[in-house]
């Protein structure tokens, strides 16, 4: 079972899927966007990154799922852990918010913000607030105020959700001003890939 890596970022797509070059053996992980950017160094090479990994392993495939921090990795944890929320339904929160905006959310019962989510409905937030309530203590204690769903312009949350991701707020600001000047339209997760690539080089 793997569970870590440290190796080089041989390639990021936009929906963060990182190909991680280990001793010249690539590793496909799927990541939260911006895993790489807020992924701590290696000890003995700064060119090179560490990535938490979660190994899934299923019955057709075996599937790698990379965090840049143990409390990432451990919120991708509790959130499979409850019921009918599989690997990519975790991974989709975290494309969204990252470990503490959702221990913030969570602990508020805010059920608005998490069906902006997409495959988040009313019925898999209601769980998820019921289920995971106090239990993300480790992250609810770095964590970046989460927004309240209609609570700020889109432009505005895309520049809080670059931020979060590690990116400088002048990058952030001139991301989400593309994506809104381009009068792209779809749901939150969809609006945050189009800002990133702007930013993915």
């Amino acid at each position: 079972m793997i569970g870590r890596l440290v190796g080089r970022v041989a390639n990021e797509d936009a929906a963060g899927l990182i190909l991680l070059d280990v001793a010249g053996v690539g590793y496909e992980l799927h990541c939260p966007i911006g895993t790489a950017r807020r992924a701590s160094p290696g000890p003995s090479d700064a060119a090179e990154i560490i990535v938490y990994v979660h190994t899934n392993l299923r019955q057709d495939a075996l599937e790698l799922f990379g965090f840049a921090t143990l409390d990432d990795r451990e919120t991708f944890r509790k959130l499979i852990g409850v019921p009918n929320v599989g690997p990519r339904l975790a991974l989709s929160v975290l494309h969204v918010l990252e470990a503490g905006q959702l221990a913030s959310a969570i602990d508020a019962g805010d059920k608005a913000l998490l069906e902006r989510v997409p495959g988040v409905g009313k019925k898999t937030a209601e769980r998820l607030v019921l289920e995971l309530r106090g239990k993300l203590a480790p992250a609810l204690a770095k964590a970046v105020p989460a927004q309240s769903a209609g609570a700020t312009a889109p432009r505005s949350k895309l520049t809080s959700a670059l931020t979060g991701l590690g990116y400088r707020p002048q990058e952030a600001e001139r991301a989400a001003r593309a994506v809104e000047e381009s009068g792209a339209e779809g749901d939150f997760s969809t609006l945050l890939r189009l800002a990133l690539k702007h930013l993915l080089p």
